[in-house]
């Protein structure tokens, strides 16, 4: 798990630098950074989903996903949890006994948004699977020091402009990467070429969702719900190879 520590530390370090700068620049600074993250974000996850080999695959595991995600309410149990580490560890937001104040409310909604941003773009990379199994496997954390590396330039950026609910993306991506690693082994024994292939298309769409509504703000959309996906899409090339139906492979 060396490799998911630097990660978080790196994240952790990239916040704490986020939140110090983020008072000193000028707003529309902070505005072009995001977006700038998001037009990366947006080109990231195009390439992602360009290799796919089975646009249908993918197609058919973002509806399944969905179904599930609004299901279970992903995405709202992941604002509850948001919200609940605001309320713990948000020291900007004064205590008051009248209701929260619009100021209140929206710096309660800048930590989620932070939290929750931060926590998509850094969990659907293709990195965060290949490296945690690599590290959990051979001990070599190369990737996730890639990662680590980019996570850490994204949260200072992120930081800057969305607070310090960005620095807590750390323990999500404490517990899926650190789980990933610990499982290396048996996951890799049942993950074929294909079956990452597709989750990786998979997760290009949700990038493309997140800096659609997280970072350029051009459209709502409840990623969040989309995440189950990720498991869909492998689940699904599994199934169908088991039938025997002829998927093109990469």
């Amino acid at each position: 798990m060396t490799g998911t520590i630097i990660n978080v530390v790196a994240i952790l370090l990239g916040t704490a630098l986020g939140v110090l700068l983020g008072g000193r620049l000028p707003e529309r600074i902070k505005q072009t950074v995001v977006t700038g993250l998001g037009l990366f974000t947006l080109a990231l996850g195009i390439q992602m989903f360009l290799k796919t080999q089975n646009a249908l695959l993918v197609l058919g595991s973002l509806v399944a996903g969905a179904l599930l995600g609004e299901w279970w309410r992903v995405e709202d149990h992941l604002s509850a949890l948001g919200d609940w580490l605001e309320r713990k560890f948000n020291l900007e937001r004064p205590a008051t006994g009248q209701g929260d104040s619009l100021q209140q409310q929206a710096a309660r909604e800048r930590f989620i948004r932070g939290f929750l941003t931060a926590s998509l773009v850094y969990l659907v990379g293709p990195l965060a699977i290949l490296g945690a199994i690599q590290d959990g496997l051979t001990g070599d954390f190369r990737l996730l020091a890639v990662k680590s590396m980019l996570d850490g330039f994204a949260s200072l950026a992120f930081a800057s402009s969305l607070g310090i609910g960005v620095g807590f993306s750390a323990i999500p991506t404490l517990i899926y990467q650190g789980g990933i690693s610990l499982l290396a082994a048996q996951v890799q024994a049942v993950t074929t070429d294909a079956m990452m292939t597709e989750m990786t298309a998979t997760g290009g769409v949700l990038l493309l969702g997140i800096a659609i509504s997280g970072l350029l703000e051009l459209k709502k959309i409840r990623t969040g719900n989309f995440l189950p996906a990720l498991l869909v899409a492998p689940l699904a090339v599994a199934l169908l190879s088991a039938l025997g139906v002829q998927l093109n492979l990469p």
